[in-house]
């Protein structure tokens, strides 16, 4: 395994995610030093470019939500001239903000439920709009932080405020059908996983803290209609410039037409996380997987 040389596997790091990136990189970290790799974890902080100057010469890159999957540290790297795992700066850039990320999608002519941007109590008005349910969510995060599903006017306020703690707020059009996930490993989509939760939506409890959320995998559908559904995956992860891996989020509508939500360009790597869910049903251990990631680092353009 000298061939990756000394590897830093980058973690923790400043965004509200930081939690969930600590135990992300602490299972890749064990997982390259399970297969002979020389890989050393590294707490992101501000003092990251000494840090990496100390011999490392490529970076897997474990970090969630701002500082680290927005495109900040990928930028850092690429001034470095340092290789590093999953997509480039202007791909993480742009998935990282709902809102651009949107106006991709349209763009392409891919479906993704209709939304508005809220910056001020005052735009309220304009998220009604949408009709109840809706999803009211930080632009610039992830993890289901900040995010509300609102069921009436009356509860828009609280959970603006509660967005809004985080940045401009996307208030989206809630889909009543199921939750489906798809992760990419490469140029291949991986077998769908359909989501199933008691919450009131796919929350950071259902994500991360409880046992009551299903994962369908198969996902039930049929054949026809997962080749579909990954077939938009794909085409999302293409029209946002993504590249290594990711993984696209998914909702139907109440006809079951299915909706892209999101690209995650860094997704979570706990013993909760849904691409080693898929990547098992794909016939990949999780060391297979983290390997994997990290070996598109050695054709890194």
């Amino acid at each position: 395994m000298s061939r990756y040389g000394k590897v830093a596997v980058l973690h923790g790091g400043m965004s509200a995610e930081r939690a969930v990136s600590l135990k992300s990189g602490q299972a890749v970290l064990a997982a390259l030093q399970a297969r002979g790799i020389d890989a050393h974890g590294i707490d992101v902080g501000h003092d990251l470019a000494a840090r990496l100057a100390e011999g490392y010469d490529r970076a897997f890159i474990a970090l969630h939500g701002r500082f680290g999957e927005d495109g900040c540290v990928q930028g850092l790297l690429e001034v470095m001239g340092m290789p590093y795992t999953g997509s480039g700066v202007a791909a993480s850039a742009v998935a990282m903000d709902k809102m651009l990320t949107k106006a991709v999608l349209r763009a392409a002519s891919l479906p993704t439920p209709d939304f508005r941007l809220l910056h001020h109590e005052a735009d309220l008005a304009t998220a009604a709009s949408l009709g109840f349910p809706l999803i009211l969510k930080p632009v610039s995060e992830g993890s289901s932080i900040g995010v509300s599903k609102v069921l009436s006017s009356a509860d828009l306020g609280l959970a603006f405020r509660k967005a809004r703690a985080y940045g401009p707020v996307l208030a989206e059009a809630c889909m009543t059908g199921p939750e489906y996930t798809c992760a990419i490993l490469g140029d291949r989509t991986l077998p769908i996983i359909r989501l199933e939760t008691p919450q009131a939506f796919y929350d950071y409890e259902a994500k991360y803290l409880l046992n009551t959320t299903r994962y369908h995998c198969p996902s039930g559908l049929s054949v026809a209609e997962e080749r579909a559904m990954q077939a938009l995956a794909w085409a999302t992860f293409q029209a946002l410039g993504a590249r290594g891996w990711g993984r696209v989020d998914i909702m139907a509508d109440g006809d079951g037409a299915p909706h892209v939500l999101e690209l995650n360009t860094i997704p979570g790597m706990t013993d909760h996380s849904l691409v080693p869910m898929a990547s098992r049903a794909a016939g990949l251990s999780f060391e297979d997987l983290v390997l994997a990631i990290l070996s598109e680092t050695l054709e890194a353009p």
